[in-house]
């Protein structure tokens, strides 16, 4: 069995974690598949949008240690190079990817499993999700980037509800909190997914990525910084076919009819 689905569709890259017996708690393996995908997707012109989610009842219960490779005696470092070199580098795909990415969370988001979601542009959560900051039950310090995600999507005393209970957040909760941009039904799920992702596969793909990088890179500059890497990016776009095609578009009052060039 293939632990990770991938197709092409319509210009949409599908990612799919498919070990749905261990609520596909995600291995080194998985993680390393991943995050080649999600550098493929950067790099291919005919994929303009990319869909994480998964197989079964969940849609990762967290960090499966067990197919990570084998190492010696521990020593002072090597905890801090597998969070850097792991969970957060993991994480860090997902908001370096070029492309629009959606997560659609079918079941329990646990522990990493949650961040890889909260990491994603768009958040689309079936009714029976549930997510969890599960990593306090363990007596650990979250990783992959929660401390950084979580405040920066709901502040930062709800990330720390959050993060000291480790209670479980059903999708409707979630959903009023600002981690989740819809819920639907279960049933609904994939086709909802499909509608977003097909959407956007379908609009101006360079444009999109730049507004990516500067909604992700503004949480953490001043304005100056801000609006000169806005300008930056306007002037970068302006060079690209689809820039030219929606002012061509709205001169001409037409449709217009992006390539994601």
């Amino acid at each position: 069995m293939t632990d990770v689905l991938h197709t092409v569709e319509n210009g949409v890259s599908w990612i799919t974690l498919n070990r749905p017996e261990a609520m596909n708690a995600v291995t080194w393996d998985q993680r390393e598949r991943i995050i080649a995908l999600l550098g493929e997707a950067s790099a291919d012109p005919d994929v303009r949008a990319v869909v994480l989610t998964a197989t079964g009842r969940g849609f990762c219960a967290g960090a499966d240690l067990r197919g990570t490779p084998a190492s010696g005696d521990r020593v002072p470092g090597d905890v801090a190079r597998t969070i850097r070199l792991g969970a957060q580098r993991f994480i860090a795909a997902v908001m370096d990817c070029e492309k629009p990415v959606i997560a659609a969370v079918n079941g329990t988001a646990a522990g990493i499993g949650a961040h890889l979601a909260f990491a994603c542009d768009l958040v689309l959560a079936a009714e029976p999700a549930r997510f969890i900051e599960v990593f306090v039950r363990r007596g650990l310090v979250p990783d992959g980037g929660g401390a950084y995600l979580l405040p920066r999507l709901i502040g930062p005393q709800r990330a720390k509800e959050l993060m000291f209970f480790g209670d479980a957040v059903t999708a409707p909760e979630a959903r009023e909190l600002g981690l989740v941009n819809r819920v639907v039904p279960a049933e609904e799920l994939e086709k909802t997914a499909r509608e977003w992702a097909e959407r956007l596969a379908q609009g101006p793909t360079r444009a999109l990525a730049l507004t990516k990088q500067l909604v992700n890179a503004s949480l953490d500059s001043d304005r100056t910084a801000a609006f000169a890497a806005e300008a930056a990016a306007q002037e970068i776009n302006m060079t690209t076919r689809d820039a030219n095609e929606g002012v061509a578009s709205f001169v001409e009052r037409r449709t217009a009819r992006y390539e994601g060039r």
